[in-house]
């Protein structure tokens, strides 16, 4: 089971890697704009109401909509579908329903799709 402070541990280790503000989640700056890599899943509870912040779950990006796909295809039972969502490509995780070591493989593919060439050249450098 994995937890926000396996999710903290984890980008701590990816170059660049900044926690955000406003809630839970990651990012890294590209150009001088910070682009998520993931994030705490807005959850639409009341259909006329504001979408409410879930911490359990976290959104997290891919590199495309057919590793999105793929993932979601690997084991849809650990994948939250959201219609917002669709067409876009990031997956739905419970933090519950992953290991440490499952999620980090997640969190380091979603950073690398939004990453400079040049950090992930540092990461993989350093692996």
């Amino acid at each position: 089971m994995a937890t926000q402070d396996d999710v903290r541990r984890i980008c701590a280790k990816l170059p660049g890697a900044i926690e955000g503000d406003e809630r839970f989640g990651f990012g890294v700056d590209v150009k001088g704009k910070r682009k998520g890599f993931c994030w705490s899943w807005a959850e639409r509870v009341d259909p006329k109401k504001a979408r409410v912040i879930n911490d359990d779950v976290l959104a997290i990006s891919t590199p495309n909509l057919a590793a999105k796909d793929m993932l979601m295809q690997s084991d849809p039972a650990r994948f939250i579908v959201d219609p917002h969502y669709n067409g876009y490509p990031a997956v739905l995780v419970r933090l519950a329903d992953f290991t440490p070591e499952e999620l980090e493989d997640l969190l380091i593919e979603g950073w690398k799709s939004k990453a400079p060439k040049e950090l992930v050249r540092e990461l993989e450098g350093a692996s």
